[in-house]
């Protein structure tokens, strides 16, 4: 666990409040993850292989590679006959196919709401659409959606790519979304795309998750009621940089960190209140850290405004399941 920033936070001013966004930090799918992680750890004992980061925080991934979970980038870095775990962003069906070449044993962490999506380009491509996925090419989550049905799905990431979007059939035209864009910003891209293609179809319900859904919710509140707005998250963490860009939009200087070293103390000069949030990856001890930090200011009160409550679950994968009950270490593996 790192340590605090050099320095105080004296430096910056007289900061009078801390204001604390609900909710904040891990959502149900990370939450998942993690615990799959350390719970095939316990059953199947190391080594235990990970393709790619679980999440995407450093943070997370540095303590389970000190538990001894193998972070990898690709399947041919795995031993045959190994156990390897998807991460939560999900994995294209050619991955899938390479593991079962490989002998491998996959347990997939992959979060039940991407899953959901995949589901849904399978449909639309076995029905003949031409799928419009709106998101961004180069993250995990977009590329193992992609390659579900690669020839069908077009991938766009603004207002002005969907304008000019040109597609075979414009009365066979689906939609999708990355779980992890700001409302906002796909809402405007899909009335576009509504009013190009006006009998584009979709999913019953948008695929921006929950957890996306309330943590922005709770940044609108919170840039109301503050001077700065202080992200905690990675840099490729999409949701994560979507709260500062949701803080922006209103008007709100934000910055986005990793952890309370990338705090620099001319920001905080003439602020009064700053809001606390963080992305659905990041782990509740760095905010506690950047409080301490933010703390040594002097006596700032602090104070959290919440917006909606979360008590959504997932159960764990089967895979996992299985191999307890084969090692007989069922009891060491709780359903969630």
């Amino acid at each position: 666990m790192p340590g605090p920033a050099p320095g105080s936070a004296k430096e910056g001013g007289a900061l009078q409040e801390i204001v604390l966004a609900g909710p904040r930090g891990f959502c149900a799918g990370v939450d998942r993850a993690i615990e799959i992680v350390e719970q095939a750890l316990d059953v199947v004992g190391v080594p235990i292989y990970v393709r790619r980061e679980i999440v995407h925080n450093r943070h997370v991934v540095e303590e389970l590679r000190e538990k001894g979970a193998i972070f990898v980038d690709e399947l041919d870095e795995v031993p045959p006959g190994a156990t390897v775990i998807f991460s939560a962003h999900g994995v294209s069906p050619a991955v899938r196919e390479d593991a079962t070449r490989r002998d491998l044993r996959v347990i997939d962490a992959t979060c039940p709401l991407v899953t959901k999506v995949h589901m849904e380009a399978i449909r639309y491509a076995r029905d003949g659409y031409t799928i419009v996925l709106v998101g961004h090419e180069d993250h995990d989550e977009v590329i193992g959606t992609t390659g579900e049905a690669p020839a069908r799905i077009v991938v766009i990431d603004s207002v002005e790519a969907a304008e000019g979007l040109e597609v075979p059939d414009p009365a066979k035209v689906a939609y999708l979304t990355q779980t992890t864009l700001s409302v906002d910003d796909t809402r405007a891209v899909i009335e576009v795309l509504r009013r190009r293609f006006p009998e584009i179809t979709g999913p019953s319900r948008d695929d921006i998750c929950y957890a996306t859904q309330n943590r922005q919710a709770a940044v609108k509140r919170l840039a109301e009621e503050v001077d700065l707005v202080l992200v905690l998250g990675a840099a490729n963490s999409s949701n994560a940089a979507r709260l500062r860009e949701v803080a922006e939009a209103l008007g709100k200087p934000a910055r986005l960190i990793n952890d309370v070293r990338d705090v620099q103390p001319e920001w905080l000069i003439g602020v009064r209140r700053v809001g606390v949030t963080a992305g659905a990856s990041t782990p509740e001890f760095l905010v506690r850290e950047l409080v301490q930090f933010l703390e040594s200011s002097g006596t700032p009160t602090s104070r959290e405004l919440r917006v909606v409550e979360e008590d959504v679950r997932f159960g764990l994968p089967h895979e996992l399941l299985e191999i307890a009950r084969e090692s007989g270490k069922r009891n060491a593996v709780v359903p969630s």
